[in-house]
């Protein structure tokens, strides 16, 4: 209940769960029977009541499962679970009163409109953290600016000697380093006092000295969040008040993460260990994930110097995606998972500009300082106009070397990611969009590929040439054991769908090429009719050859239905029917093959001779003889015809 802060999930049992609301009203819930109980420390007799920040800070600690970390004014712990607690501090704070805080230059009194209303009290532990690497190593920061330090869960030190930072600055976070008792990092945030700056220190000594590692940061950014990556200690992700920032060199220098994540603030991160997940959670209540970042490891390494560069790819998973849910209605709800298939996270260091951006930079200053801008001749603004950007290919090759699949991308530098979803190319026809050439329209995809080791790499074109930018990166696509009736052979599976797949290309190609033909037709007993020289039975011979094809699409399409296919009384079984048995009930399985499936590439195959026969006879033979008696006739140019000179 309430508005959500701190949750934990006992490490050693899923089904305990601690979940907190405001001013550290936490209970500790049991999923397995439904129960809930308050496990908040509460004043023994004679106690005042404690002061709770809106967001108390509270921690399992990581020695010990049962071990809790809650914190006031003052910090407690219980070794049981919140079923009991003691103070192990007394008042960590620097205990002044706000009142005695000039705001808007003045002092205020009680009568002031809102006046403490809905904020939180003022001296209050904000930021509580334990050592993973030393047990009772635990670290306390205040909203009225001190850090308290204890090595023995008793005696504490306090410091305040933080460089630069304004004093009474709230301590937004505290994270002892994985990798060295000594190390731990602080954050600060002064925007109640109008200042932005980012404050975010790194020590090497438990807190006696400190150093700043804001160093690019932007200047209006304040810092609210730290975490470090459990196995490159110079990676670090911070959360701002614009976004995401790491840095792969321990704070020396600072990158934005955006692809999808707005300027906006960010109030807390986690790491999801296991996947290698970084979670994002934003003051406007929102989730963002970025799925497996842990190429960055890799940038911390190789500092980002080669010219383009595809980092070590994860095990890509080969299973049949579902297809949702039916008839849920508005009660279904779901987010959106990450991308199938193998995600290539990849650097591009630089990207060349195009003719008309290298122009307009040119332009620019001359512009500005009002001088004459030279302009540019018909055919340099012709080959503006018809340059193409450019853009990336990534090829991927099989275990025996063959080139399986393209995928082309806009080019843009920094770091990015594409993603492979393990189908070869579908041999369906394609089409130029508005018949202009695209090289990073989507591309289609047919049918899994086999389980096994592939390579991905990397080049660019620029202004129609191609540079190699990445050697091979090898990886695994690995299937996933979900299905209750397992494929018996695999690669059997994989060959008829590759054959199948072939003979779909010729069906799919002769049926196009079959309708196509009967649309020129139709254009050129249009344009016959249209020449007066034209006899009647020039126009007979054309609408024969038309009937030739109505009679070949029928035997693709077969009868319409009034309603649905399912309404037509029986005929023969159209190609088109065949070739959805054949093909599309493998887009969704990867059983065994179906008898059905063998029966239509059989069917298929038997008929499909004749028909490309009959229409090679059509397309070389009997409608060239009639464009041949049309250009004698001197009738308009028709699709496909050379028109010649008399």
């Amino acid at each position: 209940g309430g508005d959500g802060f701190f949750q934990a999930v006992d490490p050693t049992d899923a089904n305990i769960i601690y979940s907190e609301s405001q001013y550290g009203n936490i209970i500790r819930y049991d999923k397995k029977s439904g129960e809930l109980i308050d496990v908040r420390p509460e004043p023994i007799k004679g106690e005042k009541t404690f002061k709770w920040y809106w967001d108390t800070p509270f921690i399992i600690s990581p020695h010990s499962h049962s071990r809790l970390y809650i914190a006031a004014e003052r910090v407690f712990r219980s070794d049981d679970r919140g079923d009991s607690w003691i103070e192990i501090s007394g008042d960590l704070t620097t205990q002044t009163d706000r009142n005695t805080f000039p705001v808007m230059g003045k002092y205020w009194s009680a009568d002031a409109l809102s006046k403490d209303l809905s904020t939180s009290q003022f001296g209050l532990i904000v930021s509580l953290a334990e050592s993973p690497l030393k047990e009772n190593l635990l670290y306390a920061g205040t909203d009225d600016g001190l850090i308290q330090v204890t090595e023995d869960a008793k005696t504490w030190r306090k410091i305040d000697n933080v460089p630069d930072v304004p004093k009474f600055t709230l301590v937004s976070d505290i994270l002892p380093s994985r990798f060295s008792e000594n190390v731990v990092y602080a954050s600060f945030n002064n925007h109640k006092r109008d200042d932005f700056k980012p404050y975010i220190f790194k020590s090497s000594d438990k807190g006696k000295t400190w150093k700043s590692i804001a160093a690019n940061l932007p200047a209006n950014g304040a810092v609210n969040t730290i975490v470090e990556d459990p196995v490159e200690p110079n990676l670090i992700f911070i959360g701002t008040e614009w976004g995401v920032f790491f840095s792969v060199d321990g704070g020396e220098k600072w990158i934005q993460l955006k692809n999808g994540i707005p300027n906006v603030k960010v109030t807390d991160l986690a790491i999801q260990e296991r996947e290698n997940d970084l979670v994002v959670a934003t003051f406007g209540r929102g989730f963002y994930i970025l799925d497996d970042y842990s190429a960055l490891r890799s940038v911390a390494k190789n500092q980002l110097k080669k010219e383009g560069e595809i980092f070590p790819v994860s095990d890509a998973y080969l299973y049949i995606q579902s297809q949702g849910r039916y008839g849920q209605g508005s009660t279904y709800f779901k987010a959106a998972n990450p991308e199938f298939g193998a995600a290539i996270t990849y650097n591009i260091n630089e990207v060349p500009k195009t003719l008309k951006a290298e122009r307009k930079e040119k332009e620019k200053p001359l512009f500005k300082d009002g001088k004459p801008i030279p302009q540019p001749s018909y055919e340099e603004l012709k080959a503006e106009e018809s340059e193409k950007a450019p853009y990336l290919i990534f090829t991927f090759t099989d275990e025996s070397g063959n080139e399986i699949r393209k995928l082309t991308k806009a080019a843009s530098a920094g770091i990015n990611r594409i993603t492979w979803d393990l189908r070869y190319e579908s041999t369906e026809p394609v089409l130029a969009k508005e018949n202009k050439f695209n090289p990073t329209a989507k591309q289609n995809s047919a049918l899994l590929v086999l389980p096994g080791k592939y390579k991905v790499s990397l080049s660019m074109v620029t202004r129609g040439e191609e540079k190699q930018l990445a050697d091979p990166v090898e990886f695994n696509a690995v299937p996933l054991s979900n299905t209750t009736i397992p494929v018996t052979d695999r690669k059997e599976l994989v060959v008829f769908q590759q054959k199948s797949y072939e003979l779909a290309r010729t069906v799919w190609g002769a049926q196009r090429l079959a309708q196509e033909l009967q649309n020129k037709l139709e254009t050129i007993k249009q344009t016959l009719n249209n020449t007066p020289a034209a006899t009647f039975l020039i126009i007979k011979k054309a609408d024969a050859v038309s009937v030739k094809l109505d009679e070949i699409l029928f035997a693709f399409n077969g009868k319409p239905g009034k309603a649905s296919a399912e309404e037509i009384p029986p005929q023969e079984v159209p190609l088109n029917w065949r070739l959805e048995k054949m093909i599309y009930a493998q887009t969704n399985s990867t059983s065994n093959v179906t008898k059905n499936q063998k029966v239509a590439y059989e069917v298929l195959h038997e008929a499909l001779l004749p028909i490309l026969q009959q229409l090679k006879q059509i397309d070389e033979v009997e409608v060239k003889a009639i464009e041949n008696e049309m250009e004698k006739l001197g009738a308009p140019w028709t699709p496909g015809r050379v028109p010649e000179v008399k």
